[in-house]
């Protein structure tokens, strides 16, 4: 089933007779369907948390993602963020207005307007990941067990990868 798919081999020459690669296939298969919904919970659920900045979830998004990258158009931080061009407008300008953001002009095109992080927002950037990633180790410890905090770091190392292929 894998060869005839056309799906990638799985380290060596996999056979369409071969049951054991069907059935790591449909392993990977339900794995992957998993992932998918588990991640989007968990993404909703650490976007949901309340910080301490009195920030909305998605001006707290708008800043971490401004810290992962030097600088971003309005309509970039939109498509990212998968909200309208009109409603990231709004939260640019609350946050410019905290001093968390500046715009810059576009060097390429003088038109646009480049958003990047003031020290303020990096360091508020900072603090709103710190406590995220602070509930989400406290849940892992409350809730699994060593051996299953060490195979969630083993999968995030492979989904790392798996992100990391284009």
């Amino acid at each position: 089933m894998v060869a005839q798919l056309g799906l990638p081999i799985y380290r060596g020459v996999v056979t369409a007779s071969d049951s054991g690669a069907d059935d790591l296939y449909e392993e990977a298969l339900r794995a992957s369907r998993e992932i998918f919904v588990v991640v989007g919970r968990l993404r909703r659920r650490l976007t949901a948390l309340p910080g301490d900045s009195g920030m909305t979830p998605t001006q707290a998004s708008v800043l971490t993602r401004l810290s992962k990258v030097a600088s971003a158009t309005v309509g970039e931080l939109a498509g990212a963020e998968q909200v309208s061009h009109q409603a990231t407008v709004k939260t640019v300008a609350a946050l410019e207005q905290a001093g968390l953001l500046r715009r810059d002009p576009d060097p390429a095109d003088g038109r646009r307007q480049l958003i990047s992080l003031t020290e303020d927002g990096r360091t508020r950037a900072h603090g709103e990941r710190h406590a995220r990633q602070e509930w989400l180790a406290r849940a892992l410890l409350d809730l699994g067990t060593p051996e299953e905090i060490r195979a969630v770091q083993i999968a995030a190392e492979l989904l790392g990868k798996v992100s990391d292929t284009p």
